[in-house]
C-alpha cells in the first residue's frame, strides 16, 4: 500500500512541472578590495583641483597684466576673488571622489524568480505518463501480492484441515490397534494366540502412537504458520470452519476458460504491459533531452550597493521578464545512441510480455489438467476407501470368528489407514488445484 501512495505522490509531483515555479535566492559577499571607477592619479587631481588651478591662473593673470597695465586693478580684484574660491574647488573635487566611491567590499543581493516552461521537447508530458503508469503498476503489483497472500493462506488453511483429519484418522487407527491388542491378549490368555501375535500388535500400536505424535506436532506448526499469515499471535488458539466436517465439501471447478480473460485478469500481464508503456515513454524523454527547450522567465532583483541612483548603500531593485531558449547543437551523437538504447529496452519489455503470455497459457492449461487429474484421483481414492472398509470389516469379523490370523487383520488395518489417508490427500488436492487454477486465471479473491 505504501508503494501505491509513493507512486501516487510521484504522479502529483510530475504534474507540477506544468505549473510556474517560484524561487528565492539571497547572497552576501565580502570582498577584499572595493571596485574603483577612478585611478589614483584621477583621485589626486580631483582632490587638489583648486590648488592645481592656482599656479596656472596666477601665471595667466601676470601675463595679462604685463600686456595690459591698465587692467591691473581689475586683475588684482579677480585674483583675490579666485584665490578665495580655490579651496571650494578642492572641496568640490573631494566630494566628487567620495561620490564616485563604490564601497563594494560588502555586497548584498537577492532575487525572486518565476519560471514557466513553454516547451520542453515533450519531456514533461512523457514524465507525467510515466508516473501515471507507475502508479497503476504499483496497484497491479499490490493486487498480485494480495493474490499470493490469499493463495499462501488457502494453502496453509487446507494444510491444517488435512492434518486435523489425519489426526482423527491416526487416533481412530490407534484405537483400532488398542482394541486389537486387547483382544489378542485375551486370546493369548485362552491359548488361541501366540505371544508373537501379541508382540506384532504392540509394535503396530507403538508405531501408531509415534505417527499420532508426528501429526500433532505438524498440526501445531501448521496452525502457527496460518496465524502468521493472518497476522494473528502465533500462540492464539484457532478453530477453522471445516475442521469438524467428516467429508470436505467439494465442488467440481469449471475447467473451460477463455485465455483473453486470463490475460485481462492476471496482474503480471498488466504489469508488463504498463512496463512496456513506461519504456516507450522513456524513449520520448531521451529524445526530448536533445530538442530545444523554451521557458518564460521573470525576476525581481535587489542589490546593495545599488546603482540606480549612482552608487548607494541602499537596497533597491527592479523587475525583468524574458524568454529563455536552449538549443542543443552538437554532442557527438549522444542523443542518437541514447534513443537507440531506450528503443532496445522497450523491445526487450515487449518480448518479456510475449514470453509471459505464453507461460501463463501453459500455466493455465497445466492447472486445468491438474484439476481434472485431482478429480479422477478422488474418485479412485473413494472407491479404494470403500473396498478398504469392506476388507477391514471382513478381516475383523473373521478374526473374531478365529478363521483369520492376526497378521491378516494388521494388513487390513494398514490398508484401511492408507486408503483413508489417500482419500484425505485427494480431497485436499482437489481444493488446492482449484485454488491454483483460479490463481492462474487471475480470479483468486
Amino acid at each position: 500500500m505504501k508503494k501505491i501512495n509513493a507512486a501516487h505522490y510521484q504522479h502529483k509531483a510530475a504534474f507540477t512541472n506544468y505549473l510556474p515555479s517560484f524561487s528565492a535566492t539571497g547572497t552576501y559577499m565580502r570582498n577584499q578590495k572595493e571596485f574603483s571607477l577612478l585611478n589614483n592619479d584621477q583621485k589626486a587631481a580631483l582632490s587638489g583641483l583648486g590648488t592645481n588651478l592656482a599656479g596656472p591662473i596666477q601665471q595667466t593673470a601676470t601675463e595679462i597684466a604685463t600686456a595690459h597695465p591698465e587692467l591691473r586693478p581689475l586683475i588684482a580684484s579677480l585674483s583675490e576673488k579666485l584665490g578665495a574660491a580655490l579651496p571650494a574647488l578642492d572641496q568640490a573635487g573631494n566630494s566628487l571622489v567620495d561620490a564616485l566611491r563604490t564601497d563594494t567590499r560588502n555586497v548584498y543581493a537577492g532575487a525572486i524568480t518565476l519560471t514557466q516552461p513553454l516547451y520542453m521537447g515533450g519531456k514533461i508530458r512523457a514524465y507525467n505518463k510515466i508516473t501515471k503508469y507507475a502508479e497503476e503498476l504499483a496497484q497491479q503489483q499490490h493486487q498480485g501480492g494480495m493474490q499470493e497472500v490469499i493463495m499462501s493462506t488457502d494453502q496453509a488453511y487446507w494444510q491444517v484441515i488435512s492434518l486435523v483429519n489425519k489426526k482423527k484418522l491416526a487416533e481412530g487407527y490407534l484405537k483400532l490397534l488398542q482394541q486389537l491388542d486387547s483382544d489378542v491378549e485375551k486370546m493369548i490368555a485362552e491359548g488361541v494366540a501366540t505371544k508373537a501375535d501379541g508382540l506384532s500388535v504392540r509394535v503396530k500400536v507403538n508405531e501408531a502412537e509415534m505417527t499420532l505424535t508426528k501429526v500433532e506436532d505438524g498440526l501445531s506448526l501448521a496452525r502457527m504458520l496460518l496465524c502468521q499469515l493472518c497476522g494473528i499471535d502465533l500462540s492464539s488458539p484457532i478453530t477453522l470452519a471445516d475442521e469438524n466436517m467428516e467429508d470436505i465439501p467439494l465442488l467440481t471447478p469449471e475447467t473451460h476458460f477463455d485465455m483473453s480473460t486470463a490475460y485481462a485478469n492476471r496482474p503480471e500481464i498488466r504489469s508488463l504491459e504498463l512496463a512496456t508503456q513506461i519504456y516507450k515513454q522513456k524513449i520520448n524523454v531521451t529524445r526530448a533531452e536533445h530538442l530545444p527547450s523554451i521557458a518564460l522567465m521573470g525576476n525581481y532583483m535587489v542589490t546593495n550597493p545599488s546603482v540606480f541612483n549612482s552608487f548607494e548603500n541602499k537596497f533597491k531593485g527592479m523587475w525583468n521578464v524574458g524568454v529563455m531558449v536552449q538549443i542543443p547543437i552538437w554532442h557527438w551523437g549522444e542523443g542518437i545512441y541514447k534513443t537507440k538504447a531506450a528503443k532496445a529496452e522497450a523491445r526487450i519489455a515487449q518480448y518479456q510480455l510475449q514470453d509471459a503470455r505464453e507461460k501463463i497459457e501453459l500455466q493455465v492449461n497445466q492447472s486445468a489438467f491438474k484439476v481434472k487429474e485431482a478429480s479422477k484421483k478422488l474418485v479412485m481414492a473413494t472407491k479404494n476407501m470403500e473396498k478398504a472398509d469392506e476388507n477391514l470389516r471382513y478381516a475383523t469379523l473373521g478374526f473374531k470368528e478365529g478363521v483369520i490370523a492376526t497378521s491378516n487383520v494388521l494388513e487390513a488395518q494398514t490398508a484401511w489407514l492408507s486408503a483413508q489417508s489417500e482419500k484425505i490427500d485427494a480431497q485436499i488436492d482437489v481444493k488446492l488445484t482449484e485454488i491454483y487454477l483460479k490463481k492462474s486465471l487471475g480470479t483468486l479473491k
